[in-house]
């Protein structure tokens, strides 16, 4: 095991540090973008020159990209260019932001995905087709309609949740989650679609096998067949499907963060990319990788806890 956690972040090293030069190769083509975006367009070309020699980006592009990892590696990511604001705490100070809305929604779409996919399973007729038809909703409506259709209903037409801000927990639990209510919710019908068929076909394939027929031969209750064995065997595929929805919820984030004004990770990454604000980006882009790679181990590894026969050893 421990081999095997160490093998995966090695290999997980070497993807950041890919991902990361191409990152840096292509965002090298538009330095002089960024210059003249940061003196304005009165700027002239010798001062573009001369504020790319201030910020060091005349010099040629691997030895720009080997010196910003060699800061990476020790956490120093660098200053944005046009508000001089660290990237390290940039970005900690707008992920809790994101984090918060995503995490609730993950934790709303397992709780509404597991018992749908459940239900649709074991009962079927008229509950499957109910089940199946939320998540088609999912499917077909894209989270900037849904997140529309939601503030017009919820905040303006009812007036039970604010449209736009952000209140911090720590100030107040209640405006808190009033505030991060509606985003959430977006991300929520957006989400079951996915999840709700895994689970479904996952329990349907298991509720099949033989196992399960040999249990309700013994007398033991369809309850606990469903709940004790058939849901932790199809618990695996859900749970990779359900890492795949937090990292496209972080994707969505970005949308429902312009949408609400919510002052997250996601509007943040925007607003870098359009300014092509480069210390910024490449914070982002490390720390997306080494999301990513994290979340990915952590499935491995609960799935081994959850299946034997997939156990790393």
């Amino acid at each position: 095991m421990i081999f095997y956690v160490a093998r995966r972040l090695t290999a997980g090293l070497v993807l950041a540090v890919l991902v990361t030069m191409i990152t840096f190769l292509l965002l090298s083509t538009s330095f002089d973008d960024v210059t003249g975006s940061i003196l304005g367009s009165a700027a002239t070309p010798e001062q573009i020159q001369a504020q790319k020699a201030q910020l060091g980006l005349d010099r040629p592009v691997i030895t720009q990209y080997l010196e910003w990892l060699s800061h990476a590696v020790r956490g120093d990511f660098g200053v944005s260019y046009f508000t001089s604001e660290p990237v390290r705490s940039a970005i900690g100070a707008r992920l809790g932001v994101t984090l918060s809305v995503v995490l609730c929604a993950l934790l709303v779409t397992a709780v509404i995905s597991v018992a749908l996919g459940v239900l649709a399973a074991s009962c079927g007729g008229v509950v499957d087709r109910v089940a199946q038809g939320a998540s088609m909703i999912g499917y077909l409506v894209p989270n900037l309609l849904i997140a529309i259709v939601l503030v017009y209903f919820l905040a303006i037409r009812l007036h039970l949740l604010p449209a736009t801000g952000y209140t911090p927990l720590a100030d107040s639990p209640i405006r808190w989650a009033q505030s991060i209510a509606i985003p959430v919710i977006a991300l929520v019908i957006s989400g079951i679609a996915n999840l709700t068929a895994q689970v479904r076909g996952a329990m349907i394939g298991e509720l099949r096998a033989d196992y399960v027929r040999t249990l309700r031969t013994r007398g033991i209750s369809t309850r606990s067949i469903v709940l004790r064995h058939a849901l932790r065997n199809a618990a695996g595929p859900a749970l990779t499907v359900l890492s795949l929805e937090f990292v496209q919820m972080l994707g969505g984030a970005l949308v429902i963060e312009q949408v609400f004004a919510l002052p997250g990770f996601g509007s943040y990454a925007f607003n870098a990319s359009l300014q092509g604000d480069v210390p910024i980006i490449m914070g982002i882009t490390l720390f997306g990788v080494v999301l990513v790679v994290c979340l990915n181990l952590v499935v491995d590894l609960v799935n081994g806890w959850l299946n034997p026969k997939a156990r790393i050893r």
